[in-house]
């Protein structure tokens, strides 16, 4: 198998129209090879095993591409990132979508601005549309019992709390004493094995992320090996990054439920002339890979020296683990 070409990979830097995640801008690699690019955007605090998932995922697009797809559109949710209620109704609205993720638990004194934003994503998208909310792992049980109860309230009905807690564990006492549906992300993608984390009991549903997870084929096994419904979501990536994803769920035998693939809503540009967003609340599956426009590549390359050099380092490092 020809090897991507390292040596032209670029640097990207894009910033983001909301702070999320902790970032305002976005950083990565686009490396190109044999069948097309491939992007290498693991967030700066993964370590290097961590970061390996990522490459994989860069190599397995830029030298093999992906199986076949089942479908040739995907169902998305729109994002809301930790804004006000009037923002927050804004953009449910503009996005075409019925369905809505909704970022919580973003400080901790969170709580009133978290039911004044979930009430008006119900507002806005009316009471045939869906709420979901996100919350990071950041709470402990009892906390995330109580939180998980008002905020369905606020939201007229959750479709599903995503990764409330941090262990296996804990999402499962949290399953047993709420009636909303729990969706497991961080503890399938970050687990040293994530063919083997038993999430059944403790989740009703599988977030997929193929970039950290090594690739479209190793995220097919990964949701094999949950045995539940998928959820397949962005992990911030261009639109070049984003296309694996959305190869992903264009491949799995079940979507029942929108993805989490608007996330370029988040971004102020692309490196791409047609950038992957939603139409009417759906994404196109590509017919062929997506490409970087000379232009925009050149407008986004980072222009940062060191942080080039540290994005450069940290390839050769992680290289070593995936070669």
């Amino acid at each position: 198998m020809e090897a991507p070409d390292y040596e032209s990979a670029v640097v990207y830097a894009i910033p983001l129209r909301t702070r999320f995640r902790g970032i305002t801008v976005r950083e990565g690699m686009l490396i190109p090879g044999p069948a097309g690019w491939g992007e290498f955007c693991a967030f700066p605090e993964y370590d290097d095993r961590e970061a390996a998932g990522w490459l994989a995922t860069a190599v397995e697009q830029a030298t093999i591409g992906w199986p076949g797809p089942v479908r040739d559109r995907i169902p998305v949710n729109c994002i809301v990132p930790a804004v006000g209620p009037e923002r927050a109704r804004e953009i449910v609205a503009a996005s075409g979508c019925r369905t809505a993720k909704v970022k919580v638990a973003d400080h901790p004194d969170s709580l009133g601005e978290d039911l004044e934003r979930v009430a008006a994503v119900r507002d806005a998208l009316g009471n045939d549309g869906f709420v979901r909310v996100d919350a990071n792992a950041v709470w402990d049980v009892d906390t995330a019992v109580d939180r998980i109860t008002r905020i369905d309230r606020a939201a007229g009905g959750l479709q599903y709390v995503e990764q409330p807690c941090r262990t296996i564990e804990e999402l499962a006492a949290v399953r047993r004493r709420v009636d909303v549906p729990i969706a497991a992300d961080e503890s399938i993608r970050r687990a040293e094995d994530p063919l083997r984390v038993a999430v059944a009991g403790a989740a009703d549903l599988a977030i997929l992320k193929c970039t950290p997870l090594g690739g479209v084929r190793r995220a097919l096994q990964v949701a094999e090996a949950a045995g539940l419904p998928c959820v397949v979501s962005s992990a911030l990536e261009t639109s070049i990054g984003l296309s694996a994803q959305i190869a992903l769920a264009a491949t799995l035998p079940e979507l029942d439920y929108a993805c989490g693939l608007g996330t370029l809503a988040l971004f102020t540009g692309d490196v791409v002339a047609e950038p992957l967003r939603p139409v009417d609340g759906g994404l196109p599956v590509p017919k062929t890979p997506p490409t970087p426009d000379p232009e925009l590549l050149d407008r986004y390359r980072h222009p940062d020296p060191e942080r080039v050099a540290w994005w450069r380092q940290r390839l050769d490092r992680v290289r070593r683990l995936v070669q």
